[in-house]
Formats: C-alpha cells, sequence, structure tokens
C-alpha cells in the first residue's frame, strides 16, 4: 500500500508545542500510516493549522473525515481554545470543541485539558495519555507520573483525575545546565550512575538545601576536578530527588504508573525503587493513541 492509497477513516492527532504527530486510523482502531511534523503550536498562528494539518494528512483525505486531536493546538494560542475540565473529573473530559475549517472534508474536534483550582494547575495532552491507560487497565487506581520537560503527578480514583501537581524540574534542569555558572561544569551529554545515585539521596533526604547543593556542583568541579558527565547526572538526581521529596504525598503507598520517554522513564522508576516504590513504565506513545483511540470511540457513541 503506497502513502497515496490509504485512505483513513478517521485521523489520530497529538499537536504540542513544539511538533505535531499524526496517524491514519482504520474504524477497526489500525494504524494504517503515520506522521510527524515540526510544525508545532508555538510556531503557527490561527489561521496556520489547517495548512499545517494538511501538509501532513492531505493525501489519507478521500472525503469528510473526523480527525481527534489533543494537546496545545487547544490551548489560548492554538487552532480553538478547549475550555478546561475541572478536578475531580473524568480522564477524558467531554465537551470537545469542533474547530472552524475551510476545507468540507475536515471535522476536527480538539480534546479539553484539566484544571485544578487550588492549588492551581492545568494540563493539556496529559489527560489524553491517562485516558489511554486506563482504556488498557481498566479500573486502575494509583498515581500516574507524566516525566518531562513540566512532569505530572496525576491521582486517579475511579476512573477521575482527583487531584494532580506539575513541576518544572525538566526545565529547570536545562535551564540550569545550559544558562547558569554550572554551564561550565555540566557535560552536554554522557552519564555517572554513582553521581545520580548521590543527588538523588540529597535531594530526597534534604530538599531544602538543593540550592546550595548545586553550587557545589560548581566547586567540586574547581577544587577536586568532578568530571562534567558526573556534574550533569548528579544535577538530575538533585532536582528528581527534590521533586519526589515533595511529591511524596502522592505516590507514598500508591500503585505508580510512569508513562513518557523510555530513559527518563527509567529514571524515575530507578529513584521511586530506592524508596520502595515500584512503578510499571508506559509506552508515551502508544498510550497517546489509546487515548485519542478512546475519544474517537466516545464521539461516534
Amino acid at each position: 500500500m503506497t502513502k497515496d492509497s490509504i485512505t483513513a477513516d478517521w485521523i489520530a492527532v497529538d499537536w504540542g508545542t513544539s511538533n505535531m504527530r499524526a496517524w491514519a486510523m482504520s474504524a477497526s482502531g489500525t494504524v494504517l500510516a503515520e506522521a510527524t511534523s515540526d510544525q508545532g503550536m508555538g510556531k503557527l498562528s490561527t489561521d496556520g493549522f489547517e495548512p499545517a494539518l494538511l501538509a501532513v494528512v492531505a493525501n489519507w483525505i478521500k472525503g469528510p473525515t473526523t480527525v481527534i486531536t489533543c494537546g496545545m493546538v487547544g490551548s489560548r494560542q492554538g487552532w480553538v481554545e478547549a475550555p478546561y475540565a475541572t478536578v475531580p473529573c473524568e480522564t477524558l473530559p467531554s465537551g470537545m470543541v469542533q474547530a472552524p475549517t475551510q476545507n468540507s472534508d475536515l471535522r476536527v474536534h480538539v480534546i479539553p485539558g484539566i484544571r485544578q483550582n487550588d492549588p492551581a494547575d492545568v494540563m493539556r495532552g496529559e489527560e489524553t495519555q491517562i485516558s489511554g491507560f486506563l482504556a488498557r487497565n481498566p479500573g486502575w487506581d494509583g498515581v500516574i507520573c507524566l516525566p518531562g520537560t513540566h512532569t505530572k503527578w496525576v491521582h486517579i480514583s475511579a476512573a477521575e483525575v482527583v487531584s494532580f501537581q506539575t513541576f518544572m524540574t525538566g526545565e529547570l534542569f536545562d535551564t540550569i545546565a545550559k544558562q547558569t555558572v554550572l554551564r561550565h561544569s555540566i557535560a552536554a551529554d554522557g552519564w555517572d550512575d554513582d553521581a545520580f545515585a548521590a543527588g538523588l539521596d540529597m535531594g530526597l533526604s534534604r530538599p531544602e538545601r538543593l540550592a546550595g547543593r548545586l553550587f557545589s556542583l560548581r566547586a567540586n568541579g574547581l577544587l577536586n576536578d568532578m568530571a562534567g558527565t558526573a556534574a550533569r547526572a548528579q544535577l538530575s538526581g538533585l532536582l528528581i530527588g527534590a521533586e519526589l521529596a515533595a511529591a511524596k504525598p502522592y505516590w507514598l503507598g500508591q500503585q505508580i504508573a510512569v508513562i513518557g520517554d523510555s530513559g527518563l522513564s527509567q529514571l524515575y522508576i530507578k529513584a521511586l525503587a530506592t524508596q520502595s516504590a515500584p512503578a510499571t513504565q508506559v509506552n508515551a506513545s502508544a498510550i497517546t493513541l489509546a487515548g485519542l483511540t478512546a475519544a474517537y470511540q466516545r464521539l461516534k457513541g
């Protein structure tokens, strides 16, 4: 089957700030084709979303076609704003919003995000991953961790999001490593397991000392020849440790699933294991698609 011969029964789209990923789907839920684009929400004006989508999926459309989208495409700066549902709420909020289109064959629906009023927090895209996970694990209760630039800890009970908290750990790591005095000490890549474990222990046991421990990475490089790879790993350990200390009310004594990039997810799983908190790793791409499929099935009734 060539790309031009594919006819999608419907199309699934995960549209974030930086990138967009689309799948041509059969009515039974089989993936017929997939494609990616670097045309994320952050690069587009409101009238740029439809052309960006068609540049990727036009060959899959041979008539009126439903498109289910999640992520930042539904933000205030996106194609159309999909208002947040408020916790406690279903993991897949009702009330998808239809985006305006010029192409009469496009029926674009946007999944709403979820909000928490106190303490204030929001998510867009993660709700679809959570819904996909629960579609594959019906009746599951516990805590889902979604590591990334902004890591989220989400309490799930009776198929609802009860509460959640976002940690800027990934963004802090990138900013500290590249834009502070520690850029002179942190290697661009490489790893040291022992240094990560040491940083993790420090971050977990004394998170209030984080700012001082960070500068020690610079001092250890100057005075004790600490390798840049060790400094990189220890920085990661310190930040993840401090996050786990703050998120302890979420994960302590709970069933835990970790959804995200395999490398980063493994760090969280190793860190949780040191606290006798076993976690299950879940493939983020497959779970996102499962969530989009659940949204399509709900729309079709």
